[in-house]
C-alpha cells in the first residue's frame, strides 16, 4: 500500500517533496477528488459516502479516507461520520474556481 505523501519527502514528480507536488500527488490518486467532493456538504457515514461515490470498493475508500485523515483534510466524527476539516474546506473552496473554469472549457466550440 502506498504511503500518504508528505511535504518534504519525495513523491511522484518531485524528489524534494515540494508542497504543491505533494498535494498534486495526493489529489491525483484514484477516487480522491470524488471523496473530497462528496464531503462538501454534511458529514457522511462510510456507507453513505461509498454510495455517493458510485459504490467505490470499500478497500479503496478506506485507503483514501486514511490518507485524507493523515493529511488533516478529513476527520471522523463518531456520531455523524466523515467530514472535511477546516483545512479540507479551505482546499475545496480554493478548487471551486476550477469547477467554473471546467464548465466554460466544456462549452467551448
Amino acid at each position: 500500500m502506498a504511503r500518504t505523501p508528505r511535504p518534504g519527502t519525495a513523491t511522484r514528480g518531485s524528489r524534494t517533496g515540494r508542497p504543491i507536488m505533494v498535494l498534486l500527488d495526493l489529489l491525483g490518486r484514484r477516487w480522491m477528488l470524488r471523496v473530497i467532493w462528496e464531503l462538501r456538504g454534511d458529514a457522511l457515514t462510510f456507507r453513505a459516502l461509498r454510495e455517493a461515490c458510485s459504490d467505490v470498493s470499500p478497500s479503496v475508500l478506506n485507503t483514501r479516507l486514511k490518507e485524507l485523515r493523515d493529511s488533516d483534510l478529513v476527520t471522523l466524527n463518531e456520531s455523524e461520520g466523515y467530514e472535511l476539516t477546516p483545512l479540507g474546506r479551505e482546499l475545496l473552496e480554493r478548487c471551486l474556481p476550477l469547477v467554473d473554469w471546467a464548465e466554460r472549457w466544456a462549452k467551448r466550440g
